[in-house]
């Protein structure tokens, strides 16, 4: 009998542990037995999709809201704190863009709402911009960019930390105003910066570029201002 239900179970390409979960099942009648042996796979295929898109966020460290103070950021009027943990943006495609000088817990914050996102089940990637550039750059390289920009575009969030820490080159520019482009009205996109909207042009260099990847970005966004001193330099050993 072991036998022909694992020889269905590969043939319909149901979880190894099918054999394990239905021996551990007490029931009292078929539909209750169904029931949880369907649960029990539902919950090893959720927990599965899980570990993996956290793999592929590459989260440079893993960020929650437990104990995270949100002491000195300013939320505009159309977000609260309890929308922000309830991912309500995520529903409505709309962005976040975090400012405030470096150590304001700006990155942190962007982690703890990706990982949030994946624990429901959905794609979150995480790049620095100038990570995500030469990737690009390099898949362009190898004729691959297409399949790369499919790739990403999979994710409903997109976290772009450091965006303005180190400038583009013009192709650099050009393929950040296509991601951002292709994110429009269809995905999330959480930025991380320490640069005012004014100051863009420095790091992307084309001033028609800058307006047209601000205005995309700033139509549905929430900004949110860390007015705060840097974390790490408060906390630092050497005073």
């Amino acid at each position: 009998m072991k036998g022909q239900i694992t020889f269905y179970q590969k043939k319909l390409k149901l979880s190894q542990s099918l054999v394990q979960f239905y021996e551990s099942i007490e029931f009292i009648d078929r539909d209750q037995f169904v029931l949880e042996l369907l649960k029990k796979l539902y919950q090893e295929r959720r927990e599965n999709i899980i570990e993996r898109n956290l793999k592929a966020a590459k989260f440079p460290i893993m960020k929650t809201f437990d104990n995270y103070s949100f002491k000195g950021i300013e939320l505009p009027d159309a977000l609260t704190t309890e929308q922000l943990r309830s991912l309500e943006f995520i529903q409505n495609k709309e962005n976040l863009i975090f400012y405030g000088g470096v150590g304001t817990g700006k990155s942190h914050l962007s982690i703890a709402i990706g990982l949030s996102v994946i624990k429901t089940g959905k794609q979150v990637y995480f790049y620095t911009v100038h990570d995500l550039i030469n990737h690009l750059v390099k898949a362009k390289e190898l004729h691959q960019l297409e399949k790369t920009m499919t790739k990403l575009l999979k994710a409903d969030l997109l976290i772009l930390d450091e965006w303005g820490y180190l400038p583009l080159h013009q192709e650099g520019a050009r393929l950040l105003f296509e991601v951002v482009s292709k994110c429009y009205e269809q995905k999330s996109i959480i930025i991380t910066t320490n640069m005012e909207f004014s100051h863009w042009k420095s790091f992307l260099f084309d001033e028609k570029l800058t307006v047209a990847i601000i205005d995309r970005i700033i139509h549905h966004s929430h900004l949110l201002f860390f007015n705060r001193e840097s974390y790490r330099k408060e906390n630092a050993l050497i005073k």
